[in-house]
């Protein structure tokens, strides 16, 4: 199990990462022992599901529209519209 003193470190272990070195057991002294696992890139792209599934290219094709029409809002505005009250 290796030590890790730094970040630097830390991220130097995990460049070194690859497919056939893709777990890493290590401790950070006054944290604990940490397992990380390197998994594999998804490579496909949205185009690639939207052609799988029909109902999900319209679903796009309606929030564009939408969005042109300006009837959607930002993440940002959502969340100050919600309240405590909300998740009760």
């Amino acid at each position: 199990m290796n030590k890790v003193l730094s970040s630097e470190e830390l991220m130097k272990h995990i460049d070194d990462m690859d497919r056939e070195n893709s777990v890493m057991q290590f401790s950070i002294p006054g944290k604990g022992r940490f397992t990380l696992v390197l998994q594999e890139e998804d490579d496909h792209s949205i185009e690639a599901d939207v052609k799988k599934n029909p109902q999900l290219e319209i679903m796009f094709k309606e929030s564009e529209v939408q969005y042109k029409e300006g009837l959607g809002i930002t993440t940002s505005d959502l969340l100050k519209s919600l309240s405590e009250k909300d998740f009760r």
